[in-house]
Parts: structure tokens; sequence; C-alpha cells
């Protein structure tokens, strides 16, 4: 009742103030109050002002210190006008140098400083004081250059860098190789492979951070920054911290590490391969020859592509008349390049590659090198003589070999010492002693019965030659009989070269000749034919795929003629091209193509069947040849009538059918490719300069470690000056003929982890040539695994080789060519060219986009084709063309992988640094600066697993060698 009693009577007082003082009266009192509460905190408000200034002002005068002078005379100071900082603008002497050094310092400070530091300060002088600090370092710099001899590091210490980084590659190039396919990503285990290999052969220092780690690899480049500040910078300029951070900054983000990146671009350094080569052109078959032996995918599909491309283009063009002809070959080419490219994709894919050296040897068409073609080609001989270790008969081919630099020698001298008797001087006695003295020598190391190991020949030969040698005096024909003999027992002996035939040695043999391809013997003398345009086409990986596509079945019919001819002009020569139709029929398809040869084509080819096959020499008739007027349409009507004939009777079924084999060499003469030959004009000319050096030096001075400087170099000095060269003559044949040489096997004086900066042997190291030469054979082509007699040929070929180019004064030319390079117009273009490719025209290049990965594989394949193409045939012919194959590829390889590549920039950046800089132990720095590496700790890890045990049962023996003293 209370309640309802409440809300009535409020409810009746509000009705009666509505109806008093109307509805917008609410209104007007809220207001009222508002005002009132309002005006109460605005009169708050300046009273409480006022007393506190009033308070304030009593308090400043009564407690506060009066102010310091020090901040307006800062302020002072600050308002004044700068001081012009004067900047002496000289950096190395050299007007030609400093004008663009100070254009990259400008344009390094407009771009990384000036953008930002125009928008926090007007004042000049942080950014003078930054550039006067870049002068200076840069004097320091260019102070050391001038008083560095650079002379060493361009020739030794650069060359074995690159050589230790080919070996490391190499060798983990062979581990992985013995993982086989346990591997899951080929790429980042070959890294890691390679880092393993990297600190096992340093011992001290790995850089898998930071040639992997970019946030490792920043670091790295501002600590070596800051250390060359340190170095370079005055100390009071060191010590401003803010200033030395921005230099820092600059060098090692702005500058060092774009170029490094740039560098180690495995796309970057194919483009400059190219155009270090670009004046060579492509040659189709050394094209087709990196697609069979192509084994990445990628490349392979990018190929695919474009060729797929250009066939689409093709097959669009609406011609007629002669370009119809054209059109179809380039389908046919397109065509053929695409099934290459899917059926190698279709193995790879298939993980099932086959032994190609086992298909060779099954295959049982493999063609005949006569025994007496293998002792005089260099490639073929350390095979035979590899073998010949193997089944204990070294001792004949050595005794032979030996022979042959006998009877060199002994003619040589024996012409001397006539035409020295013709000028009056006498020294008959002296020269026939020390032909006795070797003859003698000969005979008691192979034949008596003192000899080890001793060649078994017919004993009466052996008392007859005995006899001769005690009565008569020695002639260079005197061991002609017992070296027949040898001769026809390697030849005959089941033991020797018949086995050899059937060994595995000999398809290896037949790949370095380039030969389990072409079947005829392209290493002979007679120098006909042309070289093969540097791509080995007998290469042991090529051949699976020619191997497995010959026409091997009966029902395979062929059919050739030659539709056409016509008159080529090819870089001003004139020669003749006949175009061959060729119809392939089988049970379930037939194809049809053209091929085009030329007639030195048709005469090379009948050479090598003739030669394989010695009864098609009575059968088929080549036409002859014609000097003059050979261009004649008439004269080209009747060759092409002729070689038509020719054709027609070559692939007579009844001659097919009488030699099975030759229908694997017709099938390769008529294939739609380039028509490989043998030895070039250039390599006969080469082969009359090499050959007399090559067949004088071959045997005794290659073969017998110990025989060549003693009667090679003994003989040929003796014949300028006979008297003063008799004593020591006689020595050194004592020391080569009277001590049983060793026995010629593998060299291992290439230790399992070792630098090739250590002195190389052979007495090269005075030879700057003949030493860069010969150590990058070395690492390139692996001859320190082949045997010691190859090596050694090869080192005093290239002796030869120098010595009728330049002479005695090659030395003095590479440091003439040194100091051309570190000359100032040198310098000045190093660093023009540097300036136009960061800021050309002016203004910051921009990051240029990565291409297209297809355009990157077909750069590759580019790449590599150009390198097998520039090889000379001449290497091929000295170390194989397996081997010179091999070794390309795997120096191609190594730049394929940018963590390898930036090893090797920062291993040439260091050594730089260090031969800049000899007295700062830079070796030290660095291996502090590696130290977190974890190839190294693991290293150490091992290392300290295995030392463990044989300290632990060192200190054990000591321990009971004292309690037994006790």
């Amino acid at each position: 009742q209370t309640s309802l009693s409440i809300w009535g009577w409020g409810s009746l007082g509000l009705v009666l103030f509505l109806v008093t003082f109307g509805p917008f009266a609410i209104f007007y009192f809220a207001f009222y109050i508002l005002c009132f509460v309002g005006g109460g905190f605005v009169v708050t408000l300046l009273f409480g002002k006022s007393n506190s200034e009033k308070y304030l002002e009593q308090c400043e005068h009564s407690f506060l210190p009066c102010t310091s002078v020090g901040i307006p005379k800062c302020i002072e100071e600050m308002k004044r006008e700068a001081r012009p900082i004067k900047i002496d603008r000289r950096l190395t002497g050299a007007n030609i140098i400093d004008e663009p050094l100070q254009q990259v310092i400008q344009f390094s400070l407009r771009d990384y400083v000036q953008y930002w530091y125009y928008t926090l300060s007007d004042d000049e002088s942080f950014l003078l004081e930054i550039r006067q600090a870049l002068q200076y370092a840069l004097v320091q710099f260019s102070a050391r250059s001038k008083e560095t001899d650079w002379q060493p590091y361009f020739t030794t210490r650069l060359v074995d860098d690159f050589g230790t980084h080919l070996r490391v590659f190499r060798k983990a190039q062979q581990r992985i190789a013995e993982k086989g396919d346990q591997m899951k990503d080929q790429a980042e285990e070959l890294v890691d492979t390679f880092f393993e290999v990297e600190v096992e052969m340093e011992k001290e220092v790995c850089r898998d951070l930071v040639c992997t780690s970019p946030k490792d690899e920043e670091g790295f480049l501002r600590d070596l920054c800051e250390v060359l500040l340190y170095i370079l910078l005055p100390p009071g300029d060191f010590q401003n911290k803010i200033m030395r951070y921005f230099v820092r900054e600059i060098l090692s983000r702005g500058i060092l590490l774009p170029l490094i990146n740039q560098l180690s671009d495995p796309d970057y350094i194919n483009q400059y391969v190219i155009w270090m080569i670009r004046d060579s052109n492509c040659n189709y078959e050394a094209f087709m020859n990196i697609i069979k032996l192509s084994d990445n995918i990628g490349e392979l599909e990018a190929v695919k592509d474009k060729a797929s491309e250009e066939l689409q283009y093709l097959r669009s063009l609406d011609t007629a008349g002669d370009d119809i002809n054209t059109i179809k070959n380039q389908i046919n080419s397109l065509l053929y390049v695409i099934k290459v490219c899917d059926s190698r994709i279709q193995r790879l894919q298939s993980g099932k590659e086959i032994d190609t050296v086992k298909l060779a040897a099954n295959f049982g068409k493999l063609c005949t090198v006569p025994l007496d073609h293998i002792l005089v080609d260099n490639v073929a001989l350390q095979f035979f003589m590899d073998y010949m270790q193997q089944t204990g008969g070294q001792a004949h081919l050595f005794f032979w070999m030996t022979v042959e630099g006998y009877r060199v020698t002994a003619q040589q001298q024996l012409e001397v010492l006539q035409s020295r008797q013709k000028d009056g001087k006498h020294q008959t006695n002296q020269t026939k002693g020390l032909l006795r003295a070797a003859a003698f020598g000969v005979y008691e190391q192979y034949l008596s019965e003192k000899a080890s190991p001793r060649v078994n020949i017919d004993d009466n030969l052996v008392a007859k030659l005995a006899e001769t040698l005690n009565h008569e005096d020695p002639t260079p024909e005197i061991f002609d009989d017992i070296q027949r003999k040898v001769y026809e027992l390697m030849l005959r002996d089941q033991r020797f070269y018949p086995s050899f035939k059937q060994n595995v040695l000999y398809v290896r043999m037949l790949a370095e000749l380039d030969m389990l391809k072409d079947p005829s013997f392209r290493g002979s003398d007679d120098g006909e034919g042309e070289s093969f345009n540097g791509s080995p086409t007998g290469s042991i990986n090529l051949s699976l795929d020619d191997l497995s596509n010959v026409p091997s079945d009966e029902t395979v019919q062929l059919h050739a003629y030659i539709s056409d001819t016509g008159v080529c002009n090819d870089h001003g020569k004139t020669y003749a091209l006949y175009a061959i139709t060729v119809h392939r029929r089988n049970a379930n398809s037939e194809e049809m193509w053209k091929t085009y040869r030329r007639y030195s084509d048709f005469h090379d080819f009948h050479m090598r069947i003739t030669e394989q096959f010695e009864n098609l020499a009575n059968i088929l008739k080549l036409p002859g040849k014609k000097t003059f007027n050979n261009m004649d349409r008439e004269f080209l009507e009747k060759r092409k009538k002729d070689l038509n004939a020719y054709l027609q009777l070559l692939l007579n079924p009844e001659v097919m059918k009488a030699s099975p084999a030759l229908a694997h060499y017709v099938y390769d003469f008529l294939e739609n490719k380039a028509y490989s030959k043998g030895k070039g004009d250039f390599a006969r000319k080469m082969d009359t300069f090499v050959n007399p050096l090559r067949n004088s030096m071959r045997n005794v001075s290659n073969a017998v470690k110990s025989i060549p400087d003693s009667l090679a170099e003994g003989m040929t000095k003796m014949s300028d000056n006979m008297g003063k060269m008799s004593e020591r003559l006689g020595q050194d044949i004592k020391q080569s003929f009277f001590k049983v040489p060793p026995l010629m096997q593998k060299t291992y004086s290439d230790p399992d982890h070792c630098r090739v900066a250590a002195p190389i042997d052979d007495n090269v190291d005075d030879n700057i040539p003949l030493r860069v030469m010969l150590l990058l054979m070395d690492e390139v082509f692996d001859l320190k695994e082949r045997n010691q007699w190859l090596r050694r040929n090869i080192k005093n070929l290239l002796q030869q080789l120098i010595r009728a180019t330049y002479g005695d004064t090659i030395n003095r030319k590479i440091v003439d060519h040194v100091d051309w390079m570190t000359s100032p117009e040198q310098v000045a273009d190093a660093v023009k060219r540097f300036r136009d490719a960061f800021w050309p025209n002016g203004i910051l290049a921009e990051t240029v986009p990565r291409r297209d990965k297809a355009i990157r594989m077909r750069t590759r394949v580019a790449g590599k084709t150009k390198l097998l193409e520039v090889m000379p045939d001449e290497l091929k012919h000295i170390i194989g063309a397996e081997t010179t194959r091999k070794g390309i590829l795997r120096v191609f390889e190594m730049f394929q992988h940018s963590q390898l590549n930036k090893r090797m920039v920062y291993v040439f950046l260091e050594r730089f640094l260090e031969t800049l800089f000899p007295q700062n132990k830079f070796p030290e720095l660095f291996n502090k600066l590696h130290s977190r590496s974890k190839q190294m700790q693991r290293y150490k890890q091992r290392l300290h697993s295995t030392q463990a045990p044989s300290l632990q049962k060192s200190l054990l023996v000591s321990h009971i060698r004292l309690l037994m003293h006790l």
C-alpha cells in the first residue's frame, strides 16, 4: 500500500507539472542545471591557474639556479653556416682510374644514403665525411696494391685454388657414384658431399655456412668489411660507429653481395661461356651428341618443347618450289630431335641405365685395331700397357719399346758421328763405347739370366746377340731379330693381344679412340679425312643409343639413291654436295629421309669399309678424283650417275648378306646427320711436327722413368758438344741401363686428401706455362689416375710445344702479361665495366628478373655444345676422346651449382686479401670466421672419435712401461 501511494502521488505531481509549465519544461530544467555546473568549473579553473602562476614565479626566484650558457652557445653554433670540407679527388695517382672511381663513389652515396638522409637533415657535412672516409680507404688500398707482386697470385695461387676446387668436386662425384641409387636429391647431396670433402682436404676451414646460408653470408661480409675498414681507415674515423656502420653496409650489401651473387649464378656463367666462344658456329652433330649424353630431364624437355614449337611453325608455312625440300629436311631433323629427347627422357625416368661398356663388349661387332697401330698410338698404347701389366707380360712390351728408343738414338748418334768425321773431328771410340754400354744395358735388363722379369725368347737368338755384342760394334739394327720375335709373341700368344681384344680395356680403348661407333681406325698416320668437329661421336654413352638402333633384323630393307646435286660455297670454299634419299622398310613401318654427302665423304667411307672388309675391295669401285674442272655440270651429273651405281651395288642384298656387319656401317653413313671423319688438315700438319718428336721419345724416354733424362736428353745434347757431354752421358747411361727401372704402375702421387697447391712434380715449378697446363690437365682430365707413362708423354709434348712456340722467353712474356693486366689502363677498364654494370647511363640498375627455366636449360645445352665443339681434335688424339669429353663436361657441371660457385669466388677473394695484406694474418682470421661451420664440427668429432682409442692405447702402454720400470 505504501509503494502504491508513492507511485500515485508522484504521478499526480508529474501531471500537474506538465499541465502547469508545458512539455518542454524538462529540457529547460536540465539546461539550467548544466549551465550551473559548467560555470562553477570555469571559475575554479581560472582561479587555480592564476594562483599557480603566482606560486611558480615565487619558486623560480627563491629556489632554482641560473640557466647554463652552454645551451645558447650550442644553438648559436648550429645556426652558423657550416664550413666547406675540402676533398682531394686524387685516389690512385692515375687520372684514368680516379675518374670512374669518383663516379662509383658518387653513385653509391646518391642511391644508398642521400635518398633517405635528406628526409632527416639538410646538413651536407655527414655525407662529406663518409665520402672522405671512402676516399681515404681507397688511397690506402691503392698504395698496398702498388707494393704487391701480383705475378705469384695470377700464375700460381689462382690456378692452384681452381685445381683444388675441381679436385674436391671430382671426389664428391666419385662418392656419390659409390652411393648409387640411395640418394633422393642428387643436387643437394652433391653440395653436402662437396663440403665434406672440402673439410677433409682443407683440415682447418670449411665454407659451407657462407655458401649455403644467406644470413651467415651477410654476417661474413659485414665482418670482413669491418676488418678492411679497420686496416684502411684512420683510427678516428673507425671509432665513429655511425659512419663505420654506414660504410660497412654499403660495401657488404650494396656492392659485394650483389657482385658475388652474379658471379656465382650458373645461368650468368653459361651465358658468359657462350659469349666467349661466340665465333664458333654450332654443329648439328655436336648438339645431337649432347642430347644423347644428357642426364638432365629438364634440359631434354626444354629442347623438346622448343623443337615442337619450331616444328609447328614450319608446318604452318605456305611455301612452294625449292623451299619445300628445305622445309621438309628441317622438319625431319626436328622430328629426329624430338624422338631422341623422348627416348632419353623415358630411359632416365625408368632409372634403367644400361652398362654400356658391357653392352659394347657383348655386341660382337667391334672393329679390330692392329697391334702395330696400338704400339704407335699414345692413347691405345696406355690401355695395352695396363693389360700387359695385369697379365704379367709387361717385360715383352717394355723390351719392344726400349729397342725402338735405342734404334732411334743410335741412328741419330751415328749420323752425328759421320758428319763430325767429315769435318775432321774424331770421337769414334768414345761414341761407340757409349752405344755398346747402352746395348749391354738393354741385354742385361731384359735378356740375361739375371734379368727380372726376363723376356722369354729363343735361347739361340739370345746367345747370338751376346756373341755379337762381345765381338762387333753395336748397330741400330742389332736387336731387330729378337724384337720381331717378341712382336710375333705378343701378336700370336693367347695371353696377350688376342685376349686383349676380348677384354673390357679394349672396349674402353675404342671409346677413347672414338671408334665404338665408327669401325675404322682413325689413329693411323695416313692423314686422310677430316676431324669430327669436336663432338665425341664414339663415346661409350653415345654408343648405347647407336648400338641399340642398329637395324639387325633381316626383314629391314634399305634403299638409297642420289636425287640431286649442287655446288655449295662455305666461307670461300666451293664443293659439290649430293642429296641422298634413303628409304628404310620393315614389317611394321616405313621411314624416309634425306642426307647430304660430299665426294670426300664417299671416299672416306669407301676406304674404311674396304679396310674392314677386304673382299669388298674387288667388288666396289669408287669413281676417281678430278683436280680441275670438277664443278662442271656435266662432270657432276656423270659423277652422280657413277655414285648411284656405287650405292646400288653396295646395297645389293647379296653383298649385304655376304658381310652381315656391313649393315651397321652403311646405316651410319646414310643416317640424317653430319658425317664424321678422322683427322683433319690441322691434325695432319700437327702430326708432321709432333710425330718425329713422339717417335723419338715415345719408347725409352716415356716408358721407363729413369731412361728419358739419360739417354734421350744426353744423346741430344751430345750432338751439340760431343767432347763436353761424353763423361756425363756415360754416367747417365750407366745409371739408366745397369739399374733395373721400376715397372710402370699407376701413379699415386695424388693422395686422397691433399691440395693441389703442393709443389707439382717433374721439376716444372720454374716453367710457368708448363706448370699451369700440366696442373689443369691433371685435374680436368684426371691424368694422375692414369699410368705414369701417359702423363710423362704429355709433359714432354707440352715442353716441346712451348719451346717451339715461345722459346725460353715464355716466363718473361707471362710476367709482362701480368704487368699488363695490372696496368692503369686495364684497371680503369675494369672499374668502368663495374660502373656500367651497376649504374648503366648513371642510373642504378634494376634487379634483372630470373629467366625462365626452359631458357636456362637450353642455355646449358648450348654451353655444353660450344665447349665440346671448340676442343681441338689433337687433344683427343693425345689423351683420348672419352677422357676429353668427360673432363670438359665435368668442368661444365661444376659451374652449374651456385653454392659451389660461391665457394670458389670466396676462395679467390680470400687469396686476394692474403696477397694484398700479407702482414695482417688473414688466414687465421678466415679460419675464425668459418669456425661455426657444421661440417667442421662434424669433422672434429669424427677426428676425436678416431683418435681417442689410439690415445687411450698409447696412455695404457706408457702406464704399463712405468709399472714395469718401477
